[in-house]
C-alpha cells in the first residue's frame, strides 16, 4: 500500500507542477487553488508514504516520478521538444526509479 500511495503522491506532483504554469504567477484564482491542493495532497500522500518506506528511496521516487511526468506533460500539453538525449535522460530516472525499488 505505500507504494501505490507514493504513486499517487507523485502524480499529484506532476499535477501541481503543470499547474504551476496555468497559474500565471499565481494571478489566476482557480489554478493557484487547484495547484496549492495538489502541492499539500502530494506533500500529505508523500508523508504517509514515508512512514513505511525508507526516506532517501521514497523521496528519489516521489521526486522522479514528478520529474519524468512533468517532462512528458510539457512534451504533451506544451508542445516542448522531445530530442533523443531528452529521451535517454528520461529513461535514465526511470531506470534509476527501477533499481530504487528493487533495491528496497
Amino acid at each position: 500500500m505505500p507504494w501505490l500511495i507514493l504513486l499517487f503522491a507523485g502524480l499529484l506532483e506532476v499535477g501541481w507542477a503543470v499547474g504551476l504554469k496555468y497559474t500565471d504567477g499565481f494571478s489566476r484564482p482557480l489554478p493557484t487553488i487547484l495547484t496549492v491542493a495538489a502541492m499539500l495532497a502530494s506533500i500529505a500522500l508523500l508523508g504517509l508514504a514515508m512512514k513505511e518506506l525508507p526516506l532517501g528511496t521514497a523521496y528519489a521516487i516521489w521526486t522522479g516520478i514528478g520529474a519524468v511526468g512533468t517532462v512528458l506533460a510539457g512534451i504533451l500539453l506544451f508542445g516542448e521538444a522531445l530530442s533523443p538525449l531528452r529521451l535517454c535522460s528520461v529513461l535514465l530516472i526511470v531506470a534509476g526509479l527501477v533499481g530504487l525499488k528493487l533495491a528496497s
